[in-house]
């Protein structure tokens, strides 16, 4: 039987065999270090031809259940090392990240929701351009994400309707918000950003070589 390869299929026999893979992205609106990976993260997704299944989280309801703890309640050391891991990270990939923004920590669960309602109406691709603008609002340009005034304008700076930050306040959204929470924590989710690609977590934007290389045929 012959077998020859097409981009990221096979044709085996005469039959198109597709090897894309579908990756679960878990994260919290708020994260600093998913923001400092999303652009990566989105390139090597396209690249490999992959399916991303945006997924935002609560981790406020994720930390009881894995030991994790807020930011405010962690060991002095362990905040002051946050503060110089993240100028150091935002050095090495080139991203602008102020370190300590204006409006953080910031209830994150109406752009979570308006993230989810994006994606119900919009797909994948609007939803991760709805993501890169709320990271982006929180981490460079010290706007509130906890505004719904803020989240009404990114919404329409991404070119997205008007209606999506009504629409996030639907049932229908909200179910779906707890249902991702739900899920990362059956899965053992423990913080944010994750990516799960056929079962296997990959924690944190640090490990998004790794990603890459689970995503080759």
């Amino acid at each position: 039987m012959s077998v020859k390869t097409v981009g990221l299929d096979y044709i085996i026999g005469g039959m198109r065999m597709s090897t894309s893979k579908t990756i679960d992205y878990y994260f919290a609106p708020q994260s600093p270090w998913t923001y400092l990976g999303h652009s990566r993260f989105a390139a090597i997704a396209v690249a490999a031809g992959a399916t991303v299944r945006v997924r935002p989280i609560d981790l406020g309801s994720v930390f009881p259940v894995s030991g994790g703890l807020p930011l405010g309640k962690r060991a002095p050391q362990r905040q002051a090392y946050r503060l110089v891991d993240l100028a150091r990270c935002s050095r090495h990939l080139g991203l602008p990240l102020n370190t300590r923004p204006k409006f953080f920590p910031v209830a994150s669960d109406d752009a979570a929701r308006v993230i989810i309602a994006v994606d119900m109406h919009d797909g994948t691709e609007a939803a991760m351009r709805m993501c890169a603008a709320v990271f982006a609002a929180v981490w460079v340009q010290e706007r509130n994400i906890g505004d719904p005034k803020v989240l009404d304008s990114l919404v329409v700076e991404c070119g997205l309707s008007p209606k999506r930050a009504e629409q996030s306040q639907s049932q229908a959204v909200q179910e779906r918000y707890e249902a991702y929470t739900q899920e990362a924590i059956d899965i053992q989710v423990f913080g944010a950003p994750s990516y799960v690609i056929d079962g296997e977590i990959f924690w944190g934007q640090d490990r998004l070589d790794f990603v890459e290389r689970a995503l080759r045929p």
